[in-house]
């Protein structure tokens, strides 16, 4: 029986999950390490391994990290959501920077302060 939210996961998302499962299990064919000896190396049962791999949302990311541990993949974890690879987010960021900083002719301390234009 299928659960409910994994209906309501966005389907680029639940592609994904797939993704990343299928690619987990061709990394561990490619290591020659067996189901059961992989389950126990990340300290799972064999059934959630098999839910790993086929990307069940289900599991949580722990597990996953895990997986990727004792594949030897961890460092890219975390980059996952690394703000120098958020485009977005930093087109955005970009958008609402000022035009003009300006303070005032004199700091609290008395010295004469320039303002600093952006061309």
């Amino acid at each position: 029986m299928r659960s409910r939210s994994s209906n309501s996961l966005p389907l680029p998302v639940r592609r994904s999950l797939k993704k990343l499962g299928s690619d987990l299990a061709d990394a561990r064919k490619r290591r020659r390490i067996s189901t059961t000896t992989m389950a126990q190396r990340a300290m799972i049962s064999r059934t959630t391994l098999v839910k790993v791999e086929n990307g069940d949302q289900g599991v949580s990311i722990g597990i996953y990290a895990t997986v990727l541990f004792v594949l030897g993949m961890t460092e890219r974890i975390a980059d996952l959501a690394d703000a120098s690879h958020d485009r977005t987010g930093l087109d955005l960021e970009s958008e609402n920077l000022p035009r003009r900083i300006s303070s005032s002719r004199k700091n609290r301390d008395g010295t004469a302060n320039r303002s600093i234009r952006r061309s």
